[in-house]
């Protein structure tokens, strides 16, 4: 699986003790990299990262990607051979309740890590994480390219389109140029869902916490389209690009969408309606009622067009609607029914998701 490019390599991931970030650094554990992580804090309670007890297995260091010069020292010193930027504030509720918060992580944040890998500049591979959201959206029916108009409408959005208008501009001021020995990418993923999310105002975790409690869960907007990925698929994805990058230059400076099968748009209600038949409900309306109480702006869709990661790096979505909601439903119940191993459960769920992989004869296996 990806060559086995990054056995035995360091690998610094920023964010991981958040969801996507425990369930990277558990993924490149398994592919036997030397994991550094930096986050400021853990970021919720229960936390996938402490009940995968990872904090033993990687250095960790907590420190806040807005501090420059811990990064720089952090960065300098340890050398990364990959670089995974997750760190942001990635609640869209939250930027509205407290907006500098988010354009500090989000903008500056970014790019402190891209000035201290200019500083230190040894050779690193960096993939940088935004988000669909990055997107100027206007409910468009087909998917949005690499291409396509930066900005948003809230200040969540706002700050994503900024910060890749500095990763741009930090790439044409530095790292284009032959003197460095950076090399980026950009990927850019959203509406991913899985097993060990506990943030807060997310669908399915709010589900998944009322429903362990035995209470019904409000929803706000049942009919709008999301294309619901796994968290497996733009990781994937994002360890794909990180190993294309390296033995291929001319994706310096790209970017790169990671979305599902284009048949993986359902409603909220769609999802809920499937998820609770993990949890054995004899009557849907006692899994969920409508509020239609929103009290922020939501899209009602948004879809990537993920064709130039199929052209470039052969790359596909792997997992179908039913397996998602299988992966995410079994996950959930295994932690808070069966008390499960659930670092067992994580790694035994990458394991599946790779071999599922493989039997699709999915390219980018090879």
């Amino acid at each position: 699986m990806f060559g086995t490019i990054y056995k035995n390599k360091k690998v610094l991931v920023t964010g991981h003790t958040g969801f996507k970030g425990t369930w990277l650094t558990t993924w490149l554990l398994k592919l036997g990299a030397e994991v550094i992580g930096i986050s400021k804090d853990i970021p919720t309670t229960p936390s996938m990262f402490e009940e995968l007890h990872l904090e033993d297995k990687i250095k960790h260091f907590t420190e806040d990607v807005r501090d420059l010069q811990k990064m720089v020292e952090i960065i300098s010193k340890e050398q990364p051979e990959f670089l995974f930027h997750l760190a942001a504030q990635p609640i869209v509720s939250t930027s509205y309740s407290d907006p500098i918060e988010t354009i500090s992580s989000n903008v500056m944040g970014t790019a402190n890590i891209l000035e201290a890998l200019k500083i230190s500049n040894h050779k690193c591979t960096a993939i940088i994480i935004t988000s669909d959201k990055a997107y100027d959206n206007v409910e468009q029916v087909w998917g949005y390219k690499e291409d396509d108009k930066m900005g948003g409408k809230d200040i969540y959005s706002g700050s994503k389109g900024a910060a890749e208008l500095i990763i741009k501009s930090y790439y044409h001021s530095f790292f284009k140029n032959e003197s460095s020995n950076v090399k980026l990418a950009i990927g850019r993923a959203g509406n991913v869902i899985g097993g060990g999310d506990w943030a807060q105002d997310r669908i399915v975790v709010d589900c998944m916490r009322a429903w362990s409690e035995g209470n019904v869960v409000e929803i706000r907007a049942p009919k709008a389209t999301r294309p619901w990925q796994h968290v497996l698929e733009p990781l994937s994805g994002y360890l794909n690009l990180g190993a294309a990058l390296f033995r291929d230059n001319s994706l310096h400076g790209e970017a790169f969408n990671f979305g599902p099968r284009a048949e993986q748009n359902h409603t909220v209600e769609e999802l809920l309606i499937d998820l609770s038949k993990y949890w054995n409900f004899k009557d849907v309306s006692d899994a969920y009622k409508v509020t239609g109480d929103i009290p922020f702006h939501e899209a009602g869709l948004l879809k990537l067009n993920c064709d130039k990661a199929l052209f470039f790096m052969k790359w596909q979505a792997n997992l179908e609607y039913k397996d998602t909601i299988r992966f995410t439903g079994e996950w959930y119940y295994d932690f808070y029914k069966k008390q499960s191993d659930m670092l067992g459960k994580t790694l035994e769920q990458i394991e599946v998701y790779e071999t599922m992989a493989q039997s699709r004869g999915l390219k980018w296996t090879e």
